[in-house]
């Protein structure tokens, strides 16, 4: 008697192991295509924790200093405006003081075309013909609001209101393009 497989056994076996490795191969692709949206998801919050941690950053360093302009108007220390006017101009405005030793600069933040952008100057009074740095801190952006805490605990879209050099309170509601609206308050007091 032989001890051998017949033909069909090792047909049997050999469909069984190809639904095997047709079930792995599934298997792995959901895997991986999780991994991927996982991935994704973590870096568009650890982007939107970053710009936060930024713009935290920047406000805890004001500097109590107008500036001058490109045209040589003296501007107030802190604007927040409803709409920028040009490349140069953002719809926060403000001195922060500098890094290490460093001077002041003046710090701006605005949505341009999907995208929140920092701007910075690299002294806080600006001569004619001198452009700011640009840096994206964040893509795919569907607004980005901003409000000021007045000192009668008021809220206003601009900034500097009469008598009042800077807000008690800085909030900037983020909308992404999925609708999810992200808002942070941050105390200048």
């Amino acid at each position: 008697m032989n001890k051998g497989f017949t033909l069909i056994e090792l047909l049997v076996a050999l469909v069984l192991l190809a639904l095997i490795s047709v079930m792995a191969f599934r298997g792995l692709d959901s895997v991986l295509k999780t991994k991927k949206q996982v991935d994704a998801e973590n870096g568009k919050w650890r982007d939107i924790s970053l710009l936060f941690s930024r713009l935290d950053r920047d406000l805890s360093n004001l500097a109590h200093r107008p500036v001058t302009d490109a045209s040589g108007m003296l501007q107030p220390e802190f604007i927040g405006k409803e709409n920028y006017s040009g490349p140069s101009d953002a719809n926060l405005l403000f001195t922060r003081l500098g890094a290490e030793g460093n001077p002041p600069q003046r710090i701006g933040y605005r949505l341009d075309q999907g995208k929140v952008e920092e701007i910075i100057w690299s002294h806080p009074d600006q001569a004619p013909g001198i452009q700011p740095a640009v840096y994206t801190l964040l893509d795919h952006v569907a607004d980005f609001r901003i409000r000021y805490l007045a000192i009668n605990n008021n809220w206003a879209t601009i900034w500097p209101l009469p008598n009042q050099p800077r807000p008690k309170a800085v909030e900037a509601t983020l909308t992404l393009p999925s609708g999810e609206k992200i808002v942070r308050l941050f105390s200048l007091l």
